[in-house]
């Protein structure tokens, strides 16, 4: 069992307003976790996904490579590159899809439910064709699933790879943990990891190569994403992300060699197992434990009791 860490005022108030505007950007009506009292969420607090969702290194990491697998669809590539803020306001997009993520695990039952129903909306009056001439449809149950399985794929492996190993059994129970909020969106959940690999190795042959999916990592590398002290660290946790993409995938979308090297998967899980021990009140998973009553620290006391 490992002890919470409280870092020395300074870094410590630091990091927590870098939290606070990463999962809180404005939208206080939405985004307070802490309300209503005793509300409970889609999935448990005892849960898998409760604990997974809590670190916000692999959440980054995590996230990253979802969206680099999804730039792999074109279909999915032409929605999100022409219909969302990602080229002209990086951040502002992955604050509003690290809300929604948080929303979607931590929140009350009916903002998580009122939150996916507003993206639904959003999602029908999305629609066009790819460069090569292919119809699209935000909520094409095809491309809602795709979107679904890389982002609970990526949020996992981060946290498998880089914080903390979790075995077949922890990582089919996750999955299964998705199936309620997939079905919100319109998506179809993968309900075990040899499920999910089966359903990817079925995408493989409509995934391409684009400059689009390089501009992205362009983008991820620059973009201020993180405090200024941890700014140097963000190319390393941008190949973090694509190394864990599937090889098969990085070998179809020419990132192969865009990865870590040898020595720099260790200092990357040096860095999440820190931060699994970092509790910061303006963390979703914090407030999310306060409106249920548990205390603040429960996920990162029983971070190794999974």
């Amino acid at each position: 069992m490992t002890t919470p860490i409280v870092l020395p005022w300074p870094l410590q108030s630091g990091l927590e307003a870098a939290t606070r505007a990463l999962f809180h950007p404005g939208e206080r009506s939405s985004a307070d976790f802490l309300q209503p009292a005793g509300e409970a969420a889609l999935v448990p607090p005892d849960s898998i996904s409760w604990r997974v969702f809590k670190n916000p290194l692999s959440l980054l990491v995590g996230g990253i490579a979802a969206v680099i697998m999804e730039l792999a669809e074109p279909r999915v590539r032409a929605g999100v590159w022409e219909h969302t803020t990602f080229r002209v306001d990086p951040i502002r997009r992955l604050r509003r899809t690290g809300l929604a993520a948080m929303l979607t695990i931590y929140g009350a039952r009916g903002k998580a439910e009122a939150m996916i129903a507003r993206v639904r909306r959003m999602h029908d009056r999305v629609a066009g064709s790819t460069p090569a001439g292919m119809a699209y449809r935000a909520n094409d149950p095809e491309l809602l699933n795709w979107v679904q399985r890389t982002a609970a794929y990526g949020f996992l492996q981060a946290y498998h790879a880089y914080v903390q190993p979790l075995s077949v059994s922890e990582r089919d129970r996750y999955y299964a943990e998705g199936t309620l909020a997939a079905s919100l969106y319109g998506a179809s959940a993968s309900t075990s990891e040899a499920a999910l690999e089966m359903q990817f190795e079925a995408m493989s042959n409509r995934l391409e190569r684009s400059e689009i999916l390089f501009e992205f990592l362009t983008i991820m590398r620059s973009a201020t994403i993180l405090p200024l002290p941890l700014r140097p660290v963000q190319p390393l946790l941008i190949r973090a992300a694509v190394d864990l993409t599937p090889h098969w995938l990085r070998t179809i979308v020419g990132l192969t060699d865009h990865g870590l090297n040898r020595w720099e998967p260790e200092v990357v899980r040096q860095a999440g197992v820190f931060a699994d021990r970092l509790v910061f009140e303006a963390n979703p998973a914090v407030q999310a434990c306060r409106r249920m009553g548990l205390p603040a620290n429960y996920l990162y006391v029983q971070g190794n009791a999974l």
